[in-house]
């Protein structure tokens, strides 16, 4: 038996523990902002945080997810309020949008650990991450746009009438 926690939620799993945990998350939780592009490792678009670190969950076994705490899209920010989510609108990065979520995820570790990035350091991290439709530009620019934002509030929930 496997137990990890995936957006916070203590998870089990008893299946293969070579079973990519990308078709754990797409396939048995249905979480599938996390996107199959490649199967290789090689496109980004299955980008997920394990342990905080950026990872493509297609080339990472459930056996090496044990214990750990992954974050995916889903659970980055619940009201979509993550500077870079909000940086990623402001900037219009997406045009087809496919592999955004990976793209968001890589940029979302990136400044974690970098918070003020240069465009040399940008283009480093972001290189295994593949857009087909090339807004790599707008990319730079959202993320950049994130390092110099301050996190948004959360959203007010509805006044209760008396």
């Amino acid at each position: 038996m496997i137990t990890l926690k995936v957006n916070g939620a203590r998870r089990q799993f008893d299946g293969d523990p070579e079973m990519p945990l990308l078709w754990y998350l797409r396939d048995e939780i249905e979480l599938t902002g996390t996107k199959y592009g490649c199967g290789e490792g090689l496109c980004g678009a299955c980008t997920v945080h394990l342990n905080g670190a950026a990872v493509r969950s297609c080339q990472t076994p459930m056996s090496a997810a044990a214990g750990k705490d992954i974050v995916t899209i889903e659970g980055l920010s619940k009201t979509g309020t993550h500077p870079v989510q909000q940086a990623w609108i402001q900037a219009n990065a997406p045009q087809c949008g496919y592999c955004q979520t990976g793209q968001i995820m890589q940029a979302a570790a990136l400044l974690k650990t970098k918070p003020k990035p240069t465009d040399a350091e940008i283009d480093s991290a972001m290189r295994g991450n593949i857009c087909r439709c090339g807004t790599y530009q707008r990319i730079r620019e959202a993320i950049k746009l994130a390092a110099n934002s301050k996190p948004a509030a959360a959203p007010k929930a509805p006044a209760k009438k008396a």
